[in-house]
């Protein structure tokens, strides 16, 4: 288990820089109490622990409590007769990405950063800018933990979507979808570095990766018992291929390997859940905890698995990948005997709601821009908790398969929204991917929820103005860009530290909640051996509900620090809010620089400083296993092949160090042709800068436009940046790649 120490030390790295240091002055030292919070303290007088448990594609009638026969779920069916059972709880996507982004930032897919699953062109990154639930928690001293299925940004420690970047001190998981589809993998990640599974390699199925994390999350329990903690559990099951050690209990029903085996990972999930709450009871928490147990979105059909069989969607219409309530509406159970009452619920209620419940419960201040709204009442018995006054969906998906495609009419590919307020509910597809596309060209369907709730009937003949309302609320529910309100702690440090020459460090406490917070403090640690002196005040007496605490200190780096090395500093935002004292810490790396070019480089030949979202160069030292590491890619435009590559994903940023040794700066920059195969529909923009100053916008990149020649003069640049920017606000098949790029040096 990480301490608090080694999290902090250990989330620091830089890509791309060999020796990485992260010697943090005063990182040893205990970690400041945290006062417990008044509100949702539970009767033994701490606040309650929390266990969110995300199931992998399961559908809303594939537990007992759900109406499911054939499938075996008893732990999951008492706990739903113990604690609250939720009719109409809702992911925000029917896919995995978007509907895991929103459950973890409050952001419905209107507005949130990930708005589409993993494509060819790689998977969705979370930014700094996305505030998570474990982040709200941390602030007010939880332990925090994601074990399971993460599924955002690179495969890469150090960035700002990896788990310890949002507020989780503890991971152990896969990153990226595509790992998360194998049950027996060679390797897991355990917070910044692989964890090899020497008994699977090979394709061996040795030890069953479900097994591990159930083994991981009662650990984790164990560990924390005696201080709050939230427990993010992901499990992969029942997500395809129907992998399961053990499928005895459905031996001799004479279904398909597949179906027997889909079968038996849902009682597998059902059998983990029971284990997590026998660790808590055994710990005596079952007072002083919160377990929600819901669903990533409807029911698969994949790998062979036929959901009707099992009558996944129940009475809904739809599987994962519509719109229809069979695609969206989920399974939600809260149990609690010291915290959730005991009932069922036909609120509806999406998953964005979990941040701001959790936030009330816990006693944390949470971002006031957030699309969820607070169930805690609910779950205390109130009547009153708030509703909202209508739920939103968004789909950019290019996966298909059969049911769900007819269940569209053959739409599974094209952009759709929908819409529910009260009982009624819209859902529109567009025949172009185009979400400005005018409302007349969109194909419009209209249903009424309480006369017919499997979505059989569409009704906007009959209903016109009521769709045309409903239409008017998803274009208002649609942001192409969807700025947030800071929130925490933010960090500002140069792109390179020089040894011995002084710079400007600035920090920023954003009181992104709704109400006022009192006695605002900013604090500085640097590297031991580093001097940092401060030049501008870092407190306040208050802070109101909107407001910032800036401050800014002169940091030098001795003239003998290492060069190449990543140094890690932090500052820490501290402030009492109307439930208590929070602390919003803010690690941030500054590298002192590599030497710069004596000679005409290739960029593939030079050591860049940092880096994300980027394939080729980046492999001289982190290899991704997408091409052999060494030299960068080969990058073809129109038929023709160039040597020397540096292929990126939309937004990326690579950055190097010229040291101002460099005359020119030459390149071919465009969506390349493996890309271009992939699909027509990527958009981008490069842009080039020089020590911060903007060299060079190229217009927009498509694959029809082809690529844009680079020629700069970089004379005086210390350091260079290959930003790429999305162009058309969808980051599906943004793949860009610069040939040939290179550095004449004078």
């Amino acid at each position: 288990m990480s301490s608090r120490r080694t999290f902090l030390t250990g989330s620091t790295a830089v890509l791309g820089l060999p020796a990485i240091t992260a010697a943090v002055a005063g990182s040893g030292q205990a970690a400041a109490s945290v006062a417990a919070p008044k509100a949702g303290d539970t009767e033994a007088g701490r606040p309650p622990s929390f266990v969110v448990v995300l199931a992998d594609d399961l559908g809303y009638g594939e537990l007992g409590s759900y109406g499911q026969k054939l499938i075996s779920t008893p732990r999951l069916d008492r706990l739903a007769a113990e604690g609250m059972r939720f009719t109409d709880a809702y992911s925000t996507a029917a896919v995995c990405a978007p509907s895991r982004c929103s459950l973890l930032t409050g952001l419905h897919t209107g507005h949130s950063t990930v708005r589409a699953n993993p494509s060819a062109g790689g998977q969705g990154s979370l930014t700094a800018t996305d505030t998570t639930f474990a982040q709200v928690l941390r602030a007010r001293g939880y332990r925090t933990a994601v074990i399971g299925k993460w599924g955002f940004g690179p495969e890469t420690a150090g960035q700002e979507s990896h788990p310890a970047a949002r507020g989780f001190e503890e991971f152990y998981g896969y990153i990226t979808h595509g790992h998360a589809h194998e049950y027996y993998p060679e390797y897991l990640w355990h917070n910044n570095a692989k964890e090899s599974i020497p008994a699977n390699a090979g394709g061996a199925k040795a030890v069953y990766a479900p097994d591990l994390l159930e083994q991981r999350a009662l650990e984790f329990i164990d560990t924390h018992a005696d201080e709050p903690f939230l427990l993010l559990l992901t499990p992969n099951v029942p997500h395809a291929p129907s992998d399961v050690p053990d499928t005895s209990a459905y031996a001799d029903r004479g279904w398909s390997a597949a179906n027997t085996g889909h079968a038996a990972q849902v009682s597998h999930l059902d059998s983990l859940v029971g284990k997590v709450v026998d660790r808590l009871r055994a710990h005596g928490l079952e007072q002083d905890t919160v377990v929600l147990v819901t669903s990533d979105n409807g029911p698969h059909e994949e790998g062979g698995v036929n959901p009707d069989l099992f009558d996944a969607n129940g009475p809904l219409r739809g599987y994962k990948r519509n719109l229809y309530e069979g695609g969206v509406r989920v399974l939600l159970i809260a149990w609690g005997p010291g915290c959730v009452s005991q009932g069922i619920s036909d609120r509806p209620t999406p998953l964005t709601d979990v941040l701001p419940t959790l936030a009330e419960l816990g006693g944390a201040p949470s971002p006031s821009d957030v699309d969820g709204l607070s169930a805690a009442p609910l779950l205390a018995g109130s009547a009153d908790s708030a509703r909202h006054g209508h739920l939103y969906w968004f789909r950019d998906e290019w996966g298909v398969t059969s049911r769900a495609n007819a269940q569209d009419n053959k739409r599974a590919t094209w952009l759709a929204e929908a819409v529910r307020q009260d009982d009624w509910k819209a859902v529109r597809f567009a025949p172009e991917r185009d979400h400005n596309l005018p409302d007349d060209k969109w194909q419009v369907e209209l249903y009424d929820l309480a006369a017919d709730p499997g979505e059989s009937r569409n009704v906007i003949d009959r209903h016109a103005a009521k769709g045309r309302e409903l239409v008017a609320l998803m274009r208002s529910s649609w942001k192409d860009a969807y700025p947030r309100k800071p929130f925490g702690t933010r960090l500002t440090l140069p792109r390179l530290a020089v040894p011995g020459e002084a710079f400007t460090v600035t920090a920023t406490l954003d009181n992104g909640s709704a109400r006022p917070w009192a006695h605002a403090v900013l604090a500085l640690r640097a590297p031991t051996g580093w001097t940092a002196t401060p030049v501008s005040p870092a407190t306040a007496d208050q802070l109101a509900a909107g407001g910032r605490l800036t401050a800014s200190w002169r940091v030098t780096p001795p003239a003998n620090a290492a060069p190449a090395t990543a140094w890690a500093l932090v500052a820490e935002g501290t402030a009492d809010a109307p439930s208590g004292r929070v602390r919003y810490p803010a690690t941030g790396t500054v590298p002192t620089p590599p030497a710069a070019p004596v000679r005409d480089s290739y960029l593939s030949d030079l050591t860049w400083i940092s880096a994300t979202n980027g394939w080729g160069p980046v492999e001289r030292d982190t290899s991704n296993g997408r091409n052999a590491a060494g030299d960068g890619p080969l990058i073809s435009f129109g038929g023709t092949t160039y040597p020397k590559g540096l292929g990126v994903h939309a937004p990326s940023d690579i950055a190097y160090h010229l040291g101002a040794a460099g005359l020119r700066f030459t390149s071919l920059v465009g969506i390349d042709d493996f890309s271009a195969k992939q699909s027509s529909v990527g958009a981008t923009r490069a842009k080039v800068y020089g020590d911060d100053r903007l060299l060079l916008t190229t217009p927009t990149l498509t694959a029809a436009t082809g690529p844009v020649r680079v020629d700069l003069d970089v004379r005086g640049v210390r350091v260079l940046r290959l930003v790429v920017e999305d162009a058309d606000n969808r980051t599906s098949f943004d793949h860009t790649s610069w040939a040939l790029a290179h550095v004449t040096v004078g």
